[in-house]
């Protein structure tokens, strides 16, 4: 709690799942990782924890209100299921090269949610890679302010750090050298001792300075500058080699972030793969769970079968929730055979035939031992003209359930 009201949302949602690790039933730190989720812009996830969350507490359970207040918000849960769509489409288009259309599609998801973390991270990603370090810090730093010790907003900040500003100090570092200004050639300082000579003595020192001249450069100016030309020669391969070496390192440190960010890219994807097509399906399926849980508490048990023959159980693959899962279908199991058999029966009588046997096709999914429901769709089909299949269920009727009643009952349907 005082981590999340820091805003370092990262350690408190690592500590929330140490604490649901020892005790399961805490409400009160699973309540708080839901809304922890849901302000970083993860909706599935926060819907997870509360809906396990009311499972657990049915009564006086915050959660509740956290589930009434994102239903109530029209349209909530399908903006949420189309900005995860955008998003699968942002990493498709990362993924197929296309980044200024991944770029386009961020920007858009990230003005209609800017809470959502991971469209941020992609974003600074993608800015990273064409070298633009200032919007990619623009990115991270709203992340930052989102979730202050996000580790991955932290470790791509550091990059970005490093490859912005430098310029700025190279420019110091040059106005720095060349803040004196140089000597022209009519900066002259004549000593106070020189002497102008003319005639005989001046082409006489003329000579003696050009011999002398010449012996100073044969014998000591010349081997000096030879030795300083091969030092200068020695220093400057040695500083090429120095620049070859440290841009191989760098070469190589970039081969790494970068071999490391398709790797996290990559593991962004498959985090999401479970959404991926059918974004709105499996969104759809959590909602429908909670109006499940909320019908089954306010003793609505038609209501509550009608819409869990309709839930789709495979898009429901957090482990968290399969556990809500098991309970929910151990009390349909005893309880949805009664209510499918009574609203066959109401549909068969208003001669709504289809509906009817979609009933009675979902109780035979949970038992397939009732003679009377095989009769009672054998008679349908006969009505609706399908002899065939009438013919099958009578016969399935008349070998399974021989000392049943209705096995006369078929014989005679059937003819014989």
């Amino acid at each position: 709690m005082e981590m999340a009201k820091e805003r370092d949302l990262s350690g408190a949602a690592l500590y929330l799942k140490r604490a649901l690790q020892f005790n399961k039933y805490h409400t009160d730190a699973r309540n708080l990782l839901g809304l922890i989720f849901y302000e970083m812009g993860e909706t599935s996830d926060a819907l997870t924890q509360w809906v396990i969350s009311i499972n657990l507490q049915p009564e006086n359970n915050r959660a509740d209100h956290y589930l009434d207040e994102v239903q109530r918000k029209p349209g909530q849960l399908e903006i949420a299921s189309q900005t995860i769509k955008k998003y699968n489409q942002a990493l498709f288009h990362a993924q197929g090269g296309s980044d200024d259309l991944a770029v386009l599609q961020l920007k858009r998801i990230v003005e209609e949610k800017p809470n959502f973390v991971k469209a941020h991270l992609l974003l600074a990603l993608l800015y990273m890679e064409h070298g633009d370090h200032t919007k990619a810090g623009k990115s991270l730093f709203k992340v930052l302010q989102i979730d202050k010790t996000n580790q991955k907003a932290q470790r791509y900040m550091e990059y970005v750090k490093s490859r912005t500003g430098k310029a700025d100090v190279e420019k110091r570092k040059m106005k720095n050298a060349f803040s004196h200004r140089e000597m022209q050639d009519d900066d002259v300082i004549l000593p106070p001792t020189y002497k102008e000579n003319t005639g005989w003595q001046s082409i006489i020192n003329i000579a003696i300075g050009l011999v002398l001249g010449a012996v100073l450069v044969v014998f000591m100016v010349m081997p000096a500058r030879e030795r300083s030309l091969n030092y200068e020669h020695n220093q400057e391969m040695r500083a090429y080699a120095d620049k070859l070496n440290l841009a191989n390192q760098k070469a190589d440190s970039l081969q790494k972030e970068a071999d490391q960010y398709r790797q996290e890219k990559e593991a962004a994807e498959e985090n999401l793969s479970s959404l991926m097509g059918d974004s709105d399906s499996t969104l759809s399926q959590y909602g429908t769970m909670v109006q499940i849980l909320n019908a089954w508490r306010k003793g609505d048990i038609q209501t509550a079968v009608q819409l869990y023959i309709g839930l789709d159980q495979s898009k429901i693959t957090d482990e968290s929730m399969a556990g809500v899962l098991g309970e929910l279908q151990a009390e349909m199991n005893a309880s949805a055979p009664a209510v499918l058999e009574s609203l066959g029966a109401q549909s068969t009588a208003a001669g709504d035939y289809d509906t009817a046997l979609h009933y009675y096709e979902k109780y035979m999914e949970i038992n397939d031992k009732n003679p009377q429901i095989i009769f009672n769709m054998a008679m349908i089909y006969k009505t609706k003209g399908d002899e065939e299949t009438a013919d099958q269920l009578f016969g399935q009727v008349i070998m399974n359930f021989a000392d049943s009643p209705l096995a006369e009952s078929a014989r005679a349907e059937r003819g014989y």
